[in-house]
């Protein structure tokens, strides 16, 4: 539990000294979305790495998903993702109900627009995890209602 609190915190303090260096001219709003996603896609490589170390080869990218879904997923947010869909021509929709890193905010409305600067650390997280698995990927976020995202 304490590691999980730590990690909320450094995800937030990231989050909000990107944006804050950013309101003090010292870059844009659009390179601090960039900048997390690439923090993200580092994070997930060797979390990949670690993960995978003592697993056998996946036989597809389905394979792949479920890995990401499952394990991936629940070791990094202590919960496996509430959804997972395919149109199987390479598309894949993961979503998690009650997303951790949005939990702290409102359930309304007013922060919706804010939803997604907490959302491209993660982004980077599984496009990381993708590349190192051998699949180039884009990863975008959506959010409809907090704290649930796809």
């Amino acid at each position: 539990m304490a590691d999980e609190a730590v990690f909320l915190l450094l995800h937030n303090e990231m989050v909000a000294g990107l944006y804050r260096a950013a309101e003090q001219g010292e870059g844009e709003n659009g390179r601090c979305t960039t900048k997390l996603e690439s923090m993200g896609f580092r994070v997930g490589q060797g979390l990949i790495e670690r993960f995978t170390k003592d697993t056998a080869r996946f036989k597809d990218e389905l394979d792949i998903m479920k890995f990401i879904c499952k394990d991936f997923w629940t070791t990094v947010f202590k919960k496996q993702i509430d959804n997972l869909r395919t149109n199987h021509q390479g598309i894949y929709v993961l979503q998690d109900n009650k997303f951790r890193l949005l939990t702290h905010m409102s359930a309304g409305k007013q922060y919706l627009e804010h939803a997604p600067k907490y959302l491209a650390f993660t982004c980077g997280l599984i496009r990381g995890g993708l590349s190192n698995l051998g699949i180039k990927s884009i990863v975008t976020a959506e959010v409809s209602s907090m704290p649930a995202c796809k």
